[in-house]
């Protein structure tokens, strides 16, 4: 089924009289970069456009860092006060299914989390900011791939981008269907969850399955060890302390009167904070190999850390909350999760090297704005990309004090 395009006018006109954001370029932009949708690193095609765009406004610009993100840098003034903004560029491997005129012309790619709305904000603020350079410092704005697979914030971080490009401060914003369009919510502490893996290999003794006494059996090692995990977080993880550990698959055993030799169990953990992730890592462990070696199998852990939770740093987190009461009233703002925390954000890797702050703004309710992320139906709600790009500008003006 078609539906009509989102939605163009200004969500708040006047941001863009006070901002001299022309939204409708922008909204072609982003529209553009949706209906050219790019997975992991592989964004060459969105990364030469962002790179040309910035050149053409005055940026020095470079290019393929951690192997396809930009940062464009302008200094104004000493240079002194230096301020890092980054956006994601990549998109989904989602079959798009919006009917939208601008909608994704490779099969089997869409922009279906809003990264291409993240991308056209901050590209509307940096023109902003270049043709009237009302502030005084160094701007870094960081344009990231593989935000998906959570791999592109720490390529670009092993690749020198904070030695490259010293920032002081990091900032990053990120829609939220559900969330009221022209609203935002901004909080201090922990704003998304570490994300870890690990593969669990149980190797005993098969034997045919009438004669269980003649094997060393890897399926009720696994058995035993999946409701042990349970308790990790039911009795070693405080309460009120948010923590996840979730067997995603088992994998052993052919047919139905052979006990096999090998089982396979597969994990994703997470929490909010470095010490729970931690003590879950160690009871994890613990767990898994003494309860092989009481079942006489041995046990092989192959545990590997993804990403760290992301924490919004205190100070930083009050810049930002002060920034967007400017724009649109404390009413607006959210200071205080509404619910529990949950997904994993690479971002946690820049703010793991610097201070800053993770924004979340509203993408709009219902019709317009409200299908949720990594869904085939989801795009970016276009009215709420001036309020974006004001935040930027705002909080650069703010960071960077002329």
């Amino acid at each position: 089924m078609t539906r009509e395009p989102t939605l163009t006018p200004e969500l708040l006109p006047e941001l863009v009289e006070e901002f001299g954001i022309d939204a409708r370029v922008f909204v072609d932009i982003r529209r553009q970069i949706h209906a050219h949708p790019e997975l992991g690193f592989e964004v060459g095609q969105t990364s030469s456009l962002v790179a040309d765009l910035l050149k053409e406004w005055g940026y020095e610009v470079h290019t393929g860092i951690g192997r396809s993100g930009v940062v464009a840098q302008l200094k104004v003034g000493d240079g002194g006060r230096r301020l890092g903004i980054r956006a994601d560029m990549d998109a989904l491997p989602i079959v798009e299914n919006t009917g939208l005129p601008y909608a994704s012309q490779q099969h089997g790619m869409m922009h279906a989390c809003g990264h291409d709305g993240h991308t056209a904000i901050l590209l509307a603020a940096a023109k902003r900011l270049a043709q009237r350079r009302d502030f005084n410092g160094t701007l870094n704005l960081i344009f990231q791939p593989d935000e998906e697979n959570l791999c592109g914030a720490r390529a670009m971080i092993e690749d020198g981008l904070f030695e490259r490009f010293p920032c002081d401060a990091v900032y990053a914003l990120h829609n939220i269907p559900g969330l009221a369009a022209g609203t935002l919510r901004v909080l201090e502490g922990p704003m998304s969850l570490s994300s870890d893996v690990a593969d669990i290999t149980l190797k005993g003794v098969g034997a045919h399955g009438a004669t269980p006494h003649r094997a060393r059996d890897p399926i009720a090692a696994a058995a035993a060890i999946v409701t042990a995990l349970q308790t990790v977080v039911a009795r070693n993880v405080a309460p009120g302390e948010i923590a996840v550990v979730t067997v995603g698959f088992i994998r052993g055993g052919a047919t139905h009167n052979v006990i096999p030799q090998e089982v396979v169990l597969g994990l994703n953990i997470r929490a909010a904070r470095p010490e729970a992730r931690t003590l879950v890592e160690t009871r994890i462990r613990e767990i898994v190999s003494l309860q092989a070696q009481s079942l006489g199998v041995e046990a092989h852990i192959d545990y590997r850390q993804l990403t760290p939770p992301m924490i919004n740093t205190p100070n930083e987190t009050r810049l930002a909350q002060q920034v967007a009461t400017s724009l649109v009233g404390a009413d607006n703002v959210s200071t205080q999760a509404s619910k529990g925390l949950s997904g994993s954000e690479d971002f946690a890797w820049m703010l793991n090297e610097v201070p800053g702050c993770y924004l979340m703004l509203g993408n709009g309710q219902g019709e317009f704005g409200g299908c949720m992320v990594h869904n085939p139906g989801y795009d970016f709600n276009d009215r709420v990309l001036p309020l974006g790009a004001a935040c930027w500008v705002k909080l650069a003006q703010t960071y960077l004090v002329a």
